[in-house]
């Protein structure tokens, strides 16, 4: 199914759920917005159509995109009448279990057996959300990051009973959109909340021992490892690293710090294989030599182009 063909129904018509409707909709899908109260399914059409032309304006999308929004979003007032036609319902309301569980119930009342529902959750685990219907094996969770209209990263998280060609399905839809998505399992905290969240316990800790401030955390996080994993994932910056360098520093830090810095089970393995990263051949992604040559000598050049980008940008993120 492409997306030009698919209609797909949005139930929350807040800011998430807006942001949602913009990224399909620019892109070919028909979309509704959806809200128990139609007073608020409007208003979330006119924000959204508002920061579609604004998003034109800045250069952020094309003219073209921005049309693509104004003729494929509508809105309803009503659940029953605003899913009619929809190949998948996102639900997209307030981050918490019960209220989740009551809007899932009222979608599952009113589609058809083959209509996909997807829930755009943070945290919540998806196989919690799915106790909440009869026919659990269409449902999944697709979680976007906000704002969902410039982030590319999507979590897709099927639970233990959904069908297993969703996930592909979410998969080539949300590519076809233009976003960037993996699917992952259904633990706490997906993957990035949990690396997230693991980060910023770090990182409090330091400012609670008073070994830095946050002012001094924000600024080596932004120009040292978080402006490698602009463009690189952890274990791309470790493969070119060296695993034997990240294992050596683990010893160093869990003799100071504790088990917490234990080595990773899976980093004392390779090492005593004799994996060391791209240098040795090999490392977690496994690149072959030409891929990890070619990937170093992209690397200086992606570095300098991002500096050159911060630069540019200085002081209009702040």
């Amino acid at each position: 199914m492409q997306l030009d063909a698919t209609t797909i129904a949005i139930v929350g018509s807040g800011y998430m759920g807006g942001g949602i409707a913009q990224v399909l909709t620019r892109a070919g899908a028909r979309c509704v917005l959806i809200d128990t109260d139609a007073t608020r399914a409007e208003t979330g059409h006119g924000r959204v159509i508002a920061d579609t032309r604004d998003h034109v304006a800045r250069g952020y999308l094309t003219a073209e995109q921005g049309q693509a929004v104004e003729a494929n979003l509508t809105w309803s007032g009503s659940l029953a009448d605003g899913v009619q036609g929809a190949d998948i319902v996102f639900e997209v309301v307030f981050e918490q279990i019960d209220v989740k569980h009551a809007v899932l119930r009222d979608i599952e009342a009113v589609v058809g057996d083959d209509v996909v529902i997807a829930t755009n959750t943070s945290a919540i685990p998806i196989g919690d959300l799915a106790e909440a219907l009869t026919r659990p094996e269409r449902f999944l969770g697709v979680h976007f990051f906000n704002p969902a209209t410039l982030l590319p990263g999507v979590e897709v998280i099927p639970h233990a009973t959904t069908d297993p060609a969703l996930p592909a399905h979410l998969v080539e839809l949300l590519t076809e959109a233009g976003k960037e998505p993996a699917v992952v399992a259904d633990t706490p905290g997906f993957v990035c909340n949990r690396l997230q969240f693991a980060l910023f316990k770090e990182a409090a800790r330091m400012v609670e021992d008073g070994h830095a401030g946050p002012e001094q955390i924000d600024t080596i996080v932004r120009a040292s490892f978080g402006f490698r994993l602009a463009l690189y994932g952890p274990f791309a910056v470790a493969d070119m690293a060296g695993l034997d360098v990240y294992a050596s520093s683990y010893t160093s830090l869990e003799r100071a710090l504790g088990e917490r810095f234990t080595v990773p089970p899976s980093l004392a393995a390779r090492v005593a294989d004799g994996d060391l990263g791209i240098k040795s051949g090999g490392g977690y992604l496994g690149l072959s030599e030409a891929e990890a040559t070619a990937m170093v000598a992209a690397r200086d050049h992606a570095y300098s182009e991002l500096a050159r980008l911060r630069a540019d940008l200085d002081g209009t993120a702040s």
